[in-house]
């Protein structure tokens, strides 16, 4: 599958820390960008999408879940970090499951619940552990 270009300006994306029973969900990228590193599901904003009905969109094209969104718990911007890399502002929020159990769609790979402590020695997206810990504070867990 041939890549296509990257647009010559920054992209919208958003992003959950969806929480369910004390532990987050993390999703492991199966394609660029990010392939092979656990980070939150999410995607891009679409023209004349809200925030929220992207996020509920991007959850579950990717992972078939339901969640309420509590709000925005952190901001991230990915530059550029070589040819066919793509400039991103990703929008993080915390959110709660509400119903479903996780169905990857072809962007993902594996997925698991996790302490939001015991991350371990997964290989994750940059960041990601404060993007957690904001939306913990968020939820007020």
């Amino acid at each position: 599958m041939a890549s296509s270009p990257q647009p010559s300006h920054p992209q919208l994306a958003v992003s959950a820390a969806i929480f369910r029973e004390g532990k987050i969900l993390l999703a492991r990228r199966a394609r660029s960008p990010a392939k092979g590193f656990y980070s939150l599901p999410g995607g891009r904003v679409e023209f004349g999408e809200t925030l929220h009905a992207a996020l509920h969109r991007e959850i579950a094209e990717e992972t078939a879940l339901r969640i309420e969104i509590a709000g925005l718990a952190a901001w991230r911007e990915v530059m550029p970090a070589g040819e066919g890399s793509g400039h991103y502002v990703i929008l993080s929020f915390a959110a709660r499951w509400s119903a479903g159990e996780p169905v990857l769609n072809e962007e993902l790979d594996d997925y698991q619940w996790l302490a939001p402590d015991a991350l371990g020695g997964l290989k994750t997206t940059t960041g990601l552990q404060e993007v957690i810990q904001s939306a913990r504070r968020v939820l007020g867990t």
